[in-house]
């Protein structure tokens, strides 16, 4: 079997992260402490621990365990499964995990098989999804189930789970003269995108294919890890100088109208495992800091952006990303918003605060009129071109100046005529 498979947690004290589901106190782990498991979706990347989680509740309770997966099986053998499940309860009393790993795959008809019976709490069902459940299947059986979501991974989680597998000599590489060094081991921590099982089974590649030194040991070489997972590191730290430098080279080329550069330093990030909810937030303030009113329609692809990237994930989100900051790029230039608001704000937090004049205030209350709430105000729908000149705020300084790029322009003409209508 390989190392992912072999060092599988056998006890919820081996189980490493998901701290927000299995940790002291929380529902599921106790649940599963005093065994009354009801029906679970876990949802969740690949390697973050679904499978073996369900291992993990089959040893910790005294329900009998069936594995399933749902690529290579079908109606007829769930209803094998569940008639089994039935007889068993009959003659012993005992009840049936059916945990089916990639649930997703079955079909509509293929799941509501399972309703029934699982209605009734015989199988307990525990479904695995690299998918999300509300999406992929079908509501009647999410609604009978605790949905619990699992997050990648942390470099320090898989360090621990890689440090584990060096040691243990029944089931991990204890028994192999193995010396990895740290940066080794930081790497594979790094670039396996929270990936457990990826970053054990790079370990065993790189151990049994790396030839042994004149004093007999192994030396995992960062160089060796690298060719065994075919990802090269690459210098970036997310809480150190790479990190700043990186995302301000990325912000810097897209202000400075240069998708190439921007491109590239995009590239590097995603490559060394940069979340890309931080790049695409980076992305929507661009948009509005330095596009702006210039082109408005930046701030709805950036903003598009960062939702397509959180719906499809890696790798696939690195397309709406560069579509975003390519556009930001190519896009005119205009910070005038973003001057305006910071000058706005210097006034209220240095200057005197403005109060609001008596015909803007709320008058929708009862003898609002009596203070002389809303007195005065002016509907400007009711005039030609929707507009009418009345005070909005005590105070002549202009805040919003609008350039002559892009749409700005517009704006900036139209501004002009409603000031200066007689020019």
């Amino acid at each position: 079997m390989p190392l992912a498979a072999r060092m599988r947690p056998r006890t919820l004290e081996e189980l490493v992260g998901q701290e927000h589901l299995i940790g002291p106190g929380k529902l599921l782990r106790r649940a599963i402490e005093a065994d009354r498991i009801t029906s679970l979706i876990l949802y969740g990347p690949p390697g973050t621990g679904k499978t073996a989680l369900a291992h993990v509740i089959a040893h910790a309770t005294h329900a009998h365990a069936e594995m399933v997966n749902a690529t290579a099986s079908g109606v007829a053998e769930l209803r094998e499964t569940i008639l089994r499940a039935k007889e068993r309860v009959r003659l012993d009393g005992r009840r049936t995990i059916l945990f089916i790993d990639e649930i997703h795959r079955f079909n509509k008809a293929q799941q509501d098989v399972l309703m029934p019976d699982v209605e009734q709490g015989n199988p307990i069902l525990i479904g695995a999804t690299t998918l999300n459940p509300f999406f992929a299947i079908v509501p009647a059986l999410v609604s009978r189930s605790l949905v619990c979501e699992l997050k990648p991974l942390a470099p320090a989680h898989i360090r621990t789970l890689l440090e584990r597998a060096l040691k243990d000599r029944d089931r991990g590489l204890g028994q192999l003269p193995v010396r990895a060094e740290d940066a080794a081991l930081d790497h594979l921590a790094k670039v396996c995108d929270g990936d457990a099982r990826r970053a054990l089974n790079a370990l065993e590649v790189a151990a049994l294919t790396t030839p042994k030194g004149p004093q007999g040991a192994i030396a995992l070489t960062r160089a060796a890890v690298e060719e065994s997972i075919q990802k090269k590191a690459v210098v970036y730290d997310r809480d150190e100088d790479a990190h700043y430098d990186t995302i301000s080279a990325f912000i810097k080329s897209m202000r400075g109208s240069d998708p190439n550069a921007t491109l590239y330093w995009l590239a590097k990030m995603l490559y060394a495992g940069e979340d890309p909810r931080f790049i695409a937030r980076r992305i929507v303030i661009c948009a509005s800091e330095d596009v702006g009113n210039a082109d408005p329609q930046a701030l709805v692809v950036a903003t598009s952006a960062l939702h397509a990237s959180e719906f499809v994930g890696l790798p696939e989100c690195r397309i709406p990303l560069a579509q975003a900051a390519v556009y930001i790029a190519c896009a005119p230039k205009s910070n005038a918003a973003y001057l305006g608001i910071d000058k706005a704000m210097r006034d209220v937090e240095q200057g005197r605060v403005l109060e609001v004049p008596n015909h803007l205030k709320d008058a929708s209350y009862k003898s609002a009129k009596q203070l002389g709430r809303g007195t005065g105000y002016q509907y400007a729908h009711v005039f030609p071109g929707h507009y009418v000149e009345q005070e909005y705020v005590p105070t002549t300084t202009v805040y919003y100046e609008p350039t002559d790029l892009g749409f700005e322009q517009t704006i900036k003409e139209r501004l002009e005529r409603l000031r200066h209508p007689k020019r």
